[in-house]
């Protein structure tokens, strides 16, 4: 069993670091192979939510226009809940960094993933919130 956690564990943090690479690169196309074709996506950078690939497609190239974009994970505030053995959720806190406008912005967004590591393209549900300032 702990062979089997130890592998997903693994399994799971190179799609986020695929993830993670491919927004980094503005490298669209293998960031929406690692999204299902029915996946809903919520972002931190937009009022809508995205199901369907074009809608995500279009999300990510409008994104990858900010200049300097980067985004990195708080390894400190990474989670994950395995459920039923087949999907999992991922949790913890990004940052992201940009200029937009000749602003430069430097934003920690919490984030989720569910994903099913037994498909090719596992991100099935990914949500992205703006960390609230105060309570």
């Amino acid at each position: 069993m702990h062979e089997h956690i130890i592998s997903m564990t693994k399994k799971l943090q190179d799609v986020l670091e695929k993830w993670l690479r491919a927004v980094n690169h503005g490298d669209v196309e293998n960031l929406l192979g690692l999204y299902d074709r029915e996946a809903i996506l919520i972002p931190a950078f937009s009022d809508w939510v995205h199901n369907n690939p074009e809608e995500l497609c279009e999300y990510f190239e409008k994104l990858g226009t900010r200049e300097r974009l980067s985004v990195l994970l708080q390894e400190k505030t990474f989670m994950i809940q395995n459920l039923h053995n087949k999907i999992t959720i991922l949790s913890g806190i990004y940052n992201w960094h940009f200029s937009a406008n000749g602003e430069v912005f430097n934003i920690g967004p919490r984030f989720s993933y569910v994903m099913d590591l037994s498909k090719s393209a596992p991100i099935l549900h990914h949500h992205s919130s703006q960390t609230p300032r105060t309570l």
